[in-house]
């Protein structure tokens, strides 16, 4: 995924634990969009993949390490963010090691995809989370 001077490709994590409920973040003052929820993230830079770039990331913001050979591609969204095209890609991040702990965002909380609706969140990220919510399913059911 390239970035140009008309597109942006922005990468975000959903975070599970063992009870359904995945990691949010909330922006912090000064930000675009402050004080909204979010799944945890950023900016592919130039020459890295989508992948690197949430392993980065997610070190970056949260302090923790991904397994980048585990993550799987949820669903994708695109944003017109005025002269660019955000475009917004949603991995599930099963496997990661360490304590999240709010490195640039002004707090973190665990939250059913049920319940996300109900969260002040950037429009983006509203219609990804039935899609999330259906993978979570699909990871807690028993294989046949």
């Amino acid at each position: 995924m390239v970035n140009s001077k008309n597109s942006l490709t922005v990468v975000a994590a959903a975070l599970p634990d063992n009870e359904g409920r995945v990691l949010l973040q909330q922006r912090p003052e000064g930000s675009a969009m402050a004080g909204l929820w979010e799944f945890p993230g950023g900016k592919v830079e130039p020459g890295e993949s989508p992948e690197a770039a949430l392993v980065r990331e997610l070190h970056e913001e949260l302090g923790i390490a991904a397994n980048p050979e585990t993550l799987v591609p949820i669903t994708f969204a695109t944003v017109n963010a005025g002269d660019k095209a955000l475009i917004l890609l949603l991995y599930g991040c099963p496997d990661w090691v360490g304590e999240p702990v709010a490195l640039h965002a002004t707090a973190l909380r665990w939250e059913r995809p049920v319940m996300m609706d109900a969260l002040p969140m950037p429009p983006a990220d509203y219609p990804m989370v039935t899609l999330l919510q259906a993978w979570l399913e699909r990871r807690a059911a028993p294989l046949r």
